[in-house]
């Protein structure tokens, strides 16, 4: 429950106002959570694509785990994302998943992260690919399904990069098949999908061939 305090502080203070906003989120998600990652303790709890292209950074008391250049080594049977980490031990069939993601390198409109989920194999899966300006292979929520991914929607809404640290939130109901992302806005979604391809799979973090920095992942489910 927000306390009074915290309610009167989040009118004085924007920083906690914010806070206040993640907490009130938090509390209404009906699942509980399975999964948290500060990155505090080290990135053991992901399988990685490549190995080679994730760097886990210390910056000032914190932690960040992100990518280190945009092209990895990995090399996708059909066309789909190059930058993968997958959480390990854990499937879900519907969940909610928050996190926060910094763009750390400005490549224009092909800025992007993704996020995986309903994770088979190598190329069965679903992805939501936040590119800066979208188009029919950008900006979207796809799926690999045996041949290179193809979107499920068609989004036109732009994703405002910057240096700054973002949040997003996917929430996948399996019963009647929808997919929503978020980005910022955390009551109005950013764009939507309908889809029953894909069940319970694994869940991660990544980008098609960009940079990024996450922190701070939550994962809520059954």
């Amino acid at each position: 429950m927000i306390s009074r305090f915290m309610l009167f502080a989040a009118g004085c203070f924007p920083w906690i106002a914010q806070a206040a906003d993640e907490t009130a989120e938090e509390h209404s998600i009906n699942m509980p959570l399975v999964f948290s990652e500060d990155f505090e303790h080290g990135s053991n709890r992901w399988e990685l694509t490549d190995d080679t292209a994730w760097t886990l950074r210390k910056e000032g008391d914190n932690h960040v785990f992100g990518l280190n250049r945009r092209k990895s080594n990995y090399a996708p049977e059909v066309r789909s994302p190059h930058n993968i980490a997958l959480i390990k031990d854990i499937e879900l069939q519907d969940f909610v998943l928050i996190f926060k993601v910094r763009s750390t390198k400005d490549t224009g409109n092909h800025r992007d992260c993704c996020t995986f989920f309903g994770y088979q194999n190598p190329t069965h899966f679903y992805y939501a690919h936040l590119g800066a300006k979208p188009d029919p292979a950008s900006g979207q929520i796809m799926i690999v399904n045996a041949e290179p991914r193809r979107p499920l929607t068609n989004n036109k809404k732009l994703v405002p990069w910057d240096d700054q640290w973002h949040t997003v939130k996917v929430v996948r109901d399996s019963s009647s098949g929808t997919i929503e992302v978020y980005f910022d806005d955390m009551k109005n979604v950013h764009m939507k999908a309908v889809d029953k391809t894909f069940g319970k799979g694994r869940i991660g973090v990544g980008s098609f061939d960009d940079m990024n920095d996450f922190d701070d992942i939550k994962l809520y489910g059954r």
